[in-house]
């Protein structure tokens, strides 16, 4: 199941890489003991800079964030997912409010360290005038023992900005029982310039992270950085590097 950006911004470096095929697992063994096809479980987080790409999206202060996930046999997925936002802006994107739903399908392929995920995410900005800042995606990736990839494209990406295309590849490694490093990178491609201040159509946003779980609760730093300068992101410091500090707690 995607979970999205739960565990957020970068601290999905540590926990996306593998998604597929762990979620599909994950599910296989529920209806072996159970015999239930259906799951629901739920997510609440607390972060210190809700990053989404490397870029923040709540003016490098704190979030709080949470979603709902509905499994179903075999590997079917819906979900909802929020956060707080904060874009500083005085034209028309100025919500406090992030919510996502996303629905779509993963499953280990055969007997085998291979995992598939895909489908349809859509991001809503309740509280912007006008709705120029929801977008949607498709997304598709695959995942091999603890590395994947994935592609997200959006055919009018957020403010109406055009096509954009989402590569990523993700590693993570569990150092103990509780400990857990991750590494992530991405690249960024617009099919036209406008969503920044300058004529930049393209960036590359990565991250290192660190978790830990401890009494059922995950804790989690995670170093994000961008190639992007103050200039391209309106003179703010959204896309500096920075460490980003996470509790979460799943349900």
């Amino acid at each position: 199941m995607m979970n999205k950006k739960l565990l957020t911004s970068a601290v999905a470096t540590a926990f996306i890489a593998g998604a597929g095929l762990a979620q599909a697992q994950e599910a296989d063994d529920r209806d072996a003991t159970s015999g239930s096809g259906f799951e629901i479980s739920g997510n609440v987080a607390l972060t210190s800079d809700y990053r989404f790409r490397g870029i923040s999206q709540s003016d490098t202060s704190a979030a709080i964030q949470g979603g709902f996930d509905a499994e179903f046999s075999p590997g079917f997925y819906i979900g909802t997912w929020g956060s707080s936002v904060d874009f500083d802006s005085n034209d028309g994107y100025d919500g406090s409010l992030e919510l996502d739903y996303y629905a779509g399908w993963s499953s280990a392929i055969g007997d085998t360290d291979f995992g598939i995920d895909v489908g349809y995410i859509y991001y809503d900005y309740p509280g912007d005038n006008g709705d120029e800042g929801d977008y949607g995606e498709v997304y598709v990736s695959g995942s091999w023992k603890d590395l994947s990839a994935s592609v997200n494209y959006s055919d009018d990406y957020y403010g109406g900005t055009g096509k954009f295309y989402y590569y990523a590849a993700d590693y993570s490694l569990t150092l103990f029982d509780s400990l857990g490093v991750g590494f992530h990178v991405g690249y960024n491609d617009f099919d036209e310039t406008g969503f920044f201040a300058t004529n930049t159509d393209s960036y590359t946003d990565w991250s290192v992270s660190l978790s830990y779980t401890w009494a059922g609760v995950d804790l989690s730093v995670a170093y994000v950085d961008t190639d992007l300068d103050e200039d391209d992101v309106f003179g703010t410091d959204w896309a500096d590097s920075t460490a980003v500090f996470t509790i979460s707690k799943s349900m």
